[in-house]
């Protein structure tokens, strides 16, 4: 029987080599093939690399990442298996704060930061805050109140969103639906290097917290008789949870179901231990959204899919089969 560490290390290590092939996959795919001769001699080719394509992958691997670490959270946190940030409706939460900023033409920074991250942070801390609210029964969770409320959530979201769309001039209505429909779209490394100053300490927090889950994913009772300050945790949970939707929704727009694709096929291969789960959500979650977004820039040949369309097709069955498969377990 292997230890924590070495399960830890020994599917970390297969994770790696599924971003690496992921790496190799997405950085060649595209309407331009790009092969090594070519990048060594042609000035146009390496532009097109490092300003277009590398860029691109590394904001797919950042935002896959941030999506399933955060789904893998809210799953141990509610105990429920369709939890994810798409499904609670903290991601339309922060993509209806997002559009309130575009619509309103708040492109300014706010000690730096930009607003627009400032409001899609504080729509999907919104969306926690109510989702969670309205699902808790005393010191109980009710794992239906919990979907019902984000699916409902997300449907306002939605309304609200398209209110704005009618609302404002059709510039700024198609940047609004470019976000909607989810886009990894950049040029560059200057937003890479904003995104990381947010997401590298929540990333390295959620990862402190991967023992506290583990427990609370067992029962609060267990957790809180074991050490764990389960209303602290929880309240962290909820501002890095945020933080790290907020940061992705106001980049990427609204990527769906990335976070509850990517836990399951963990829990699958390697158990159910949230301290393996976890670190290797985030590995495997960035890998996912490359390859996602590889075919969203290859199916149409020479057009391009929506990264969050991809996932949409992919999470929307592995949803209902989940639910199906839930619903059953619940009645034996």
């Amino acid at each position: 029987m292997l230890s924590p560490a070495r399960r830890l290390c020994r599917a970390l290590a297969i994770a790696a080599l599924l971003l690496a092939i992921a790496a190799v996959i997405s950085l060649w795919a595209g309407e331009i093939r790009i092969s090594l001769a070519e990048l060594r001699s042609d000035p146009n080719i390496r532009a097109l690399f490092f300003r277009l394509r590398l860029p691109r992958v590394v904001m797919a691997a950042l935002i896959g990442a941030s999506l399933a670490s955060v789904g893998t959270v809210l799953q141990a946190l509610f105990r429920n298996p369709l939890a994810e940030p798409f499904t609670l409706g903290v991601s339309g939460g922060g993509a209806l704060g997002a559009a309130v900023a575009i619509a309103l033409g708040w492109g300014t920074r706010v000690s730096g930061v930009p607003l627009i991250f400032v409001t899609s942070f504080l729509g999907a801390l919104s969306a926690v805050a109510l989702v969670y609210r309205m699902a808790r029964s005393g010191a109980t969770v009710l794992p239906g109140a919990l979907l019902l409320a984000g699916i409902v959530l997300n449907l306002i979201a939605g309304a609200g969103i398209i209110i704005m769309q009618y609302l404002v001039d059709p510039s700024r209505a198609l940047q609004i639906l470019r976000w909607t429909i989810g886009s990894l779209d950049t040029i560059g490394f200057d937003l890479i290097w904003r995104m990381l100053v947010f997401l590298v300490p929540c990333w390295f927090a959620l990862l402190c917290y991967s023992r506290d889950l583990h427990l609370i994913a067992v029962d609060d009772e267990t957790a809180a008789s074991l050490g764990v300050n389960v209303h602290r945790c929880e309240r962290a949970i909820y501002a890095l949870s945020s933080v790290i939707v907020g940061v992705t929704v106001a980049v990427g727009g609204t990527i769906g179901f990335v976070g509850l694709i990517v836990p399951h096929a963990v829990r699958l291969v390697f158990g159910e231990d949230v301290r393996i789960v976890l670190p290797c959500s985030f590995v495997v979650g960035a890998a996912f959204l490359m390859l996602a977004d590889a075919v969203a820039r290859t199916a149409l040949g020479s057009g391009e899919l929506p990264a969050g369309a991809v996932t949409a097709l992919l999470g929307g069955p592995a949803f209902l089969w989940l639910l199906r498969r839930h619903q059953r377990y619940s009645s034996m």
